[in-house]
């Protein structure tokens, strides 16, 4: 498969690695095939200790329709549909799960399944002229699988009019509502990733892991369990090499210099 008809692409630079939606002329809508590449891409990833941080961009102007609406209707039924959504699950929440850090990278529309991509990953950054949706209920299809990424990203009240209504909401209310963390000017979005990602491959590789796996794992726990794990998690992280080399760094005032363990 050529470059240009491959459905992502990627490739690294220094620390960082870029996975790119490369389906523009659908949108970057979620097929079957771009799915299964995105699921080696982060697999690939999670295996490259020279990867510290993930971005997940797209190639034209839009950032992901959500599914494949052609493809889903050319393979009608019960089981094709189920094992569509069931991949699209295990991709989420793949993202969540990556022990490194991913950066969502969001210009134009992220609607539905895109607006679920953008939800899923761990920081996002979008063009002042990015717009998000989840707008399945205006065809009778309510976005109840993109629903599980959104309500976890953004309060109730917020998800449930994106969710009832269908309507788009612009790149500032995505930031009022923590749906993206910045927004900037469509000419400055490439350095503000850029910019982003550097500073989190500056930290040591092993603290990102555990640190990003804690979040997840106690953010679905009650407080006193929440509070038990954490205080084990940091227990761990003390013991680590990178944790000593860290502090005596700080107190050295010199820069420290990471091992990843």
């Amino acid at each position: 498969m050529s470059v240009l008809s491959a459905p992502l692409l990627y490739e690294t630079s220094g620390p960082v690695a870029r996975l790119t939606l490369n389906r523009p002329a659908a949108r970057n809508a979620l097929s079957r095939a771009l799915m299964t590449a995105f699921e080696a891409a982060l697999d690939e990833t999670a295996a490259d200790p020279a990867v510290k941080v993930v971005v997940v961009a797209a190639a034209g102007k839009d950032f992901c329709s959500g599914h494949d609406l052609r493809e889903m209707r050319a393979e009608p039924g019960r089981d094709s549909y189920a094992s569509l959504f069931a991949q699209c699950s295990r991709l989420m929440t793949r993202l969540a799960r990556l022990p490194k850090p991913v950066i969502a990278r969001i210009q134009g529309f992220a609607t539905a399944a895109g607006c679920q991509l953008v939800a899923s990953a761990d920081l996002a950054i979008a063009a002042e002229t990015a717009r998000f949706a989840t707008p399945g209920i205006n065809i009778g299809l309510f976005c109840s699988t993109p629903m599980v990424a959104l309500s976890r990203a953004i309060g109730r009240k917020p998800a449930l009019e994106m969710l009832l209504t269908g309507d788009a909401i612009d790149a500032a209310r995505a930031r009022e509502i923590g749906l993206v963390n910045r927004v900037v000017a469509d000419s400055e979005l490439d350095a503000a990733v850029g910019a982003l990602a550097a500073q989190i491959a500056a930290k040591s590789p092993l603290t990102l892991a555990l640190g990003k796996e804690a979040f997840y794992r106690q953010a679905e726990m009650d407080m006193d369990a929440a509070y038990a794990h954490a205080s084990e998690v940091m227990t761990r992280n003390m013991l680590a090499r990178d944790a000593e080399e860290g502090i005596d760094a700080f107190l050295a005032k010199r820069a420290p210099i990471w091992t990843g363990t």
